[in-house]
């Protein structure tokens, strides 16, 4: 029977077998490992090692600060969103199924700094700059040093936390509150304090007004916590206090719960299905390691496999790493607190018809960078340093590939239809959800409608979404087209396939074609889905009526 006896100032754990001294036999074995490592790394300067990690935040830092593609759907909802008064903006939000306070955020930034591309993103950018420094704090408490630098590397070169740094959505902000709320946390579990508890209260209520996968971060932490509370009796006290603290959060939650019940009647995930857990695992640790290449899946496995040591080992030295099936202490409550998550959320995807997408992993994506980061130092001698530079090299190709993968083909679309466009002709986006990105490129001097609603293209109404779009009629619509704009050009923006919507969009084109004397539609730009996330076909008709 393995158990824990202490650990030294690098969060190493000193591990013993039945009666034998582990102190006896870990502290030499640790001080071996830790010369050979020295040995090995003496030919270079003493600041090379702070140099590489000033180098690595640089390049994080740099590169959280822009990204040349347009902003896609999401973040193009946002800021048109922000961008209303106040009470316009609650409204909005009703109709769109998120929760407020980074809109709000986003509404007063915006007053001062305006709606371009760069400057509504250099919020986001700034959160993201935020989340170092408290990485580095949380890898310091639980690995001393040497878990606080990998922290901070792997944060700063994170291809996930760079993409979400560069996109005006909300979830890196998410990424600080949670970050923030895990080292509140452990404070108030070690010394309850009133200032710390109700600060720990207002972070979990933040969290619940920003990302709605908030409930199963907090849900996650108070079922670990309730553990706690039942195997160690000495500190029931503050383990109580700190879960009522979280509870309590919810009440800055009360003043938007009418509105998020009816999001919750009426709006939901309409544009895919639920996931299985496999698929849910799969996405993470792809989008994790940052997307759709090789890279970016083995990326996510690389540390996956790095977490499983955090949670697995109990001795490192020389060339050996002793594993155990009843996990180390260290990342024990991390682990479960990621596990329970995904759990739950998936459990509550089903039940509801909500969908899952990697993004809503912001909740625990920094627990799973901070795990892996301990794990790293549990890693003996060079082979740490050959690990974290497997996992760092397939992090840039992951960040290589969030570069290269343009989020819209908004630019190249809209550049089309202005070659060809006069003032007063018409552009419909089908289905509606590529309004909002599309129309921020195309000229001012057109008439811009959504299918099928043939209302403006800045929002997306999500409110009984796909009843709305099973009782359209695309033969019906286009007829209207064509007698409201007789003698214009039409331009239809339209990708086929997506959810709720069949074979609208090609049934209105046709309609479209079929009733115009200038011949069928012409295709001026081909979706390209190897090189955006969000592409789109456009067809020209030349004259309508």
């Amino acid at each position: 029977m393995r158990t824990i006896l202490g650990g030294d100032a690098d969060g190493a754990e000193a591990v013993g077998d039945g009666g034998a001294s582990a102190a006896g036999e870990a502290a030499p074995a640790a001080a071996a490992d830790s010369g050979r490592l020295t040995r090995l790394t003496s030919l270079l300067p003493s600041w090379t090692f702070a140099a590489l990690v000033a180098g690595a935040v640089a390049v994080g830092v740099v590169l959280r600060l822009y990204s040349r593609s347009p902003l896609w759907l999401d973040e193009a909802l946002s800021v048109n969103i922000a961008n209303l008064s106040v009470g316009d903006l609650f409204e909005a939000l009703r109709h769109d199924g998120h929760p407020p306070f980074y809109y709000l955020l986003l509404h007063y930034w915006m007053a001062v700094v305006g709606e371009g591309d760069v400057t509504v993103r250099l919020l986001s950018a700034i959160f993201g700059v935020a989340a170092l420094p408290l990485a580095w704090i949380a890898g310091r408490r639980i690995a001393g040093l040497a878990g606080a630098r990998w922290a901070l590397v792997l944060v700063a070169l994170s291809p996930y936390c760079i993409r979400y740094s560069t996109e005006t959505r909300m979830y890196s902000l998410v990424m600080v509150l949670v970050l923030a709320g895990y080292l509140l946390l452990t404070d108030a579990l070690k010394a309850p304090t009133w200032p710390r508890l109700v600060g720990l209260a207002v972070l979990a209520g933040l969290l619940l007004l920003t990302q709605y996968w908030s409930f199963w971060l907090l849900t996650a932490v108070v079922l670990v916590l309730g553990w706690r509370w039942r195997g160690r009796r000495d500190e029931r006290p503050a383990t109580l206090r700190t879960i009522l603290a979280l509870v309590a959060g919810g009440v800055l939650f009360l003043p938007w719960l009418p509105a998020f019940l009816y999001q919750a009647a009426h709006t939901g995930t309409p544009w895919a299905d639920p996931v299985r857990p496999t698929m849910l695992l799969e996405m993470t640790l792809q989008d994790l390691g940052g997307g759709e290449v090789a890279e970016g899946k083995l990326g996510g496995a690389a540390v996956l496999v790095i977490c499983l040591i955090a949670l697995f080992a109990v001795r490192w030295a020389g060339r050996e790493l002793v594993l155990d099936m009843g996990t180390a202490p260290t990342v024990r409550a991390e682990m479960a607190v990621i596990g329970l998550t995904m759990a739950v959320g998936c459990v509550m995807g089903y039940l509801t018809g909500a969908t899952y997408q990697a993004r809503y992993a912001a909740v625990f994506i920094p627990l799973v960078l901070v795990v892996a980061a301990v794990g790293l130092t549990r890693i003996p001698g060079f082979a740490q340093v050959v690990a974290g530079a497997i996992v760092l090299v397939l992090a840039i190709g992951g960040i290589g590939w969030v570069e290269f993968y343009q989020r819209t083909q908004s630019e190249p679309v809209a550049a089309a239809v202005a070659e060809h466009a006069e003032p007063g002709d018409v552009v419909v986006y089908c289905p509606d959800q590529l309004g909002p990105a599309y129309s921020r490129a195309m000229p001012d001097d057109l008439v811009e409608l959504v299918y099928p609603t043939l209302a403006p293209p800045d929002r997306v109404d999500w409110v009984d979404y796909a009843e709305r779009n099973a009782a359209a009629e695309p033969e019906q619509l286009a007829a209207h087209i064509r007698e409201e704009y007789a003698g214009q050009a039409v331009f239809v923006v339209w990708k086929p396939q997506y959810e709720t919507f069949g074979e609208q969009c090609e049934r209105f084109l046709s309609a479209l074609g079929d009733g115009s004397s200038s011949g069928p539609p012409q295709g001026l730009v081909a979706a390209d889905e190897g090189r955006y996330y969000e592409p789109a076909n456009v067809s020209w008709v030349r004259s309508v009526g």
